[in-house]
Order: C-alpha cells, then sequence, then structure tokens
C-alpha cells in the first residue's frame, strides 16, 4: 500500500535526526521509501517561541497495515527521544501518518487522512514536491492548496 508521511524536527541535530528517522523506516523489511521531499525550514505551529522546524515528506510502500505503521512510527520517535508534553511543542522527532491508500480511518489512536494537513504549509509544501497531483480530502490536488505558514527549502539548489 502506498502512504505519505511528514517528518518535522526543532530539537538537536535536526538533520540527523530526520536522516536517522528516513534509515530507520527504510531499514524496516515492510517499509520502502519511494520518494522523499527536500528538507523545508518553517516557524513553529501551534505552539511559537520555539526553534524552527525542519520538515519533509515521504511516499512509502508498505505492507503494514495503518496501525502497524503507526506503530513503527511511535516506535522511531521514542527511540530518538520524543518526548510528549506539550502538544504541537518542541520535538526531536514527528512523524505523522498523512495518509495510507487514500484510505478514511478513524479510531482513538489514528484518524486518516491526516485531519489538519491541508491547513499546513509546513506539510504541503514537502508534499507538493513529492506527489503534486496527490488528491487531499477537500477533492483538490496538493498543487491547488496552499496552508497556513511561510516555508522555505533548506539549501535551495542541492
Amino acid at each position: 500500500m502506498k502512504a505519505y508521511l511528514s517528518l518535522g524536527s526543532n530539537m538537536g541535530d535536526r538533520g540527523f535526526l530526520l536522516e536517522e528517522s528516513c534509515r530507520c523506516l527504510e531499514d524496516h523489511p515492510q517499509i520502502d521509501i519511494l520518494q522523499k521531499s527536500s528538507v523545508y525550514v518553517t516557524k513553529p505551529w501551534g505552539v511559537t517561541g520555539q526553534p524552527d522546524f525542519w520538515n519533509l515528506a515521504l511516499e512509502i510502500e508498505t505492507g503494514l497495515s495503518p496501525l502497524e505503521l503507526l506503530d513503527v512510527c511511535q516506535k522511531i520517535e521514542h527511540e530518538l527521544g520524543r518526548v510528549r508534553i506539550v502538544r504541537w511543542g518542541p520535538r526531536t522527532i514527528d512523524i505523522d501518518l498523512l495518509s495510507y491508500d487514500n484510505r478514511e480511518w478513524k479510531d482513538e489512536r489514528l484518524i486518516l487522512p491526516h485531519p489538519r494537513m491541508e491547513e499546513r504549509e509546513f506539510v504541503l509544501a514537502p508534499l507538493r514536491e513529492i506527489a503534486s497531483g496527490y488528491i487531499l480530502p477537500s477533492g483538490r490536488t496538493v498543487s491547488e492548496v496552499r496552508g497556513e505558514g511561510e516555508v522555505s527549502v533548506l539549501n535551495p539548489g542541492k
């Protein structure tokens, strides 16, 4: 199944944490990374007064179920020092499951597609780079939608 993930970090060595998260995902026997966006620098969303985030998006192929994939993502977050104290607060790494095989899913652990992805430019900009034709829950393509917040590509041209 094809899934899209959004990764973000604003604590510690952000570049290392993003790369290590990607490596951990790729090392899983049931996950293949098909596409990886550039890294985007974004201002914090929700809770201001914290360091800028570095964000990227992944398109993956997986044999895992949505909840199994969520468990893998949360295990990686935990291994890389993620502590959940303040909602939308600083974090070493955040791995959000945006979409899974265009399915809808809703339970106490997971809502798919991600309920706020169309509001957040830090999610849309990297996703737009790797999947410009992806159809969002609103019925529009990701290339047609702009979310809140300013983003810039880290090291453009590389």
